[in-house]
């Protein structure tokens, strides 16, 4: 029987995905991280903190990680889709889409209730994997801080 937090690996030569926490480059994460739409600022401590407490999807190139996705979940019954990207050096491979496809086969999916993301970029990527928007009205409730991480003390 497999277990929900094993190591999962996935290959497509040259690329590897893996649910390996120990294999997360924080630094790569969080040099892209910092410079995207939804964390701008974030500092590499809040970047540590949400791979240790998450399902991680590394994306790699050889050594290099070249995109990244991770599941904040219960492993029971939900989980959030977030800080997914791909370098813009390796984007129109269709590696964002693997990498969907390899988060969407992990068996922590099968068992989950509800999974949301939040996306501004690439809501045609979500679809094809069975996303769809909430609009129904007073359903989904948030709090939203943009900039956060750019406030200084």
């Amino acid at each position: 029987m497999t277990h929900l937090k094993d190591v999962y690996r996935w290959t497509k030569d040259p690329y590897l995905i893996t649910t390996d926490i120990n294999q997360v480059d924080i630094p790569a994460v969080h040099a892209y991280l910092t410079r995207s739409s939804w964390a701008p600022g974030i500092d590499e401590q809040t970047v540590r903190d949400g791979a240790e407490n998450s399902l991680n999807f590394s994306l790699f190139d050889g050594g290099k990680q070249i995109g990244y996705a991770r599941f904040i979940t219960d492993y029971a019954t939900f989980a959030y889709l977030c800080d997914v990207y791909v370098l813009e050096d390796y984007q129109g491979k269709n590696l964002g889409a693997w990498l969907i496809e390899c988060v969407q086969s992990h068996p922590v999916t099968a068992r989950l209730r509800r999974m949301a993301l939040f996306t501004s970029t690439a809501p045609w990527l979500y679809e094809k994997f069975g996303y769809t928007p909430v609009n129904e009205p007073n359903y989904t409730w948030v709090i939203t801080r943009p900039g956060i991480y750019q406030k200084k003390d």
